[in-house]
């Protein structure tokens, strides 16, 4: 059987301007892979905690001690033995939250399902906009600050706010090739 790829489109909850991201990717990535992928299509550096959610089903990295059941409700199923595949098709939306105290929602929808073009490599970044926010920094409420500040040299955090993201931090800033390179690299 020909291997499908996964087109989806990877949209930051709770901003705007939107940031999103368009990537393809096979749909035999297990979501600790699909992880991977939105780390890197995001330009964070996975520091933190994360979980996703389909059909009210919760996934993620089991807990040290092997302990996977959150509550007598609620279990969180190893991310590792889940295939893309088999949880998605055309369509479907998955919920993907990235450090639980920034709290940052990610919708990914599936918009198309197709057969692997023998002359591509995968996974490819196709398509996307603005830079992520950098890690750490509040949230959406520490993002708008941040945005505010940097937009406005007379901002009275300006100064610390450019030295903290770094004089190469350009919030319209996206490069999709560069997304490639590092998703082809890491995941």
């Amino acid at each position: 059987m020909p291997r499908q790829i996964f087109q989806l489109r990877i949209s930051l909850s709770g901003v705007r301007p939107t940031i999103w991201r368009r990537v393809l990717v096979p749909g035999g990535y297990t979501l600790d892979r699909l992880h991977r992928v939105v780390q890197h299509a995001m330009g964070w550096r996975d520091c933190h905690l994360h979980s996703f959610e389909i059909d009210g089903v919760q996934y993620g990295e089991p807990d040290p001690d092997g302990d996977l059941a959150l509550d007598d409700e609620l279990t969180l199923h190893d991310e590792l033995d889940v295939r893309l595949d088999a949880v998605a098709g055309k369509g479907s939306r998955l919920q993907y939250t990235y450090d639980f105290g920034d709290w940052w929602e990610h919708d990914l929808l599936v918009e198309d399902v197709v057969t692997a073009d023998a002359d591509e490599r995968y996974p490819r970044c196709v398509d996307g906009e603005r830079a992520a926010p950098p890690e750490s920094v509040g949230g959406a409420q520490g993002h708008l600050l941040l945005l505010a500040a940097l937009a406005d040299p007379g901002h009275p955090e300006h100064a610390a706010m450019r030295a903290w993201a770094g004089d190469g931090f350009d919030p319209e800033a996206f490069d999709a090739g560069r997304v490639t390179t590092l998703l082809r690299r890491f995941c």
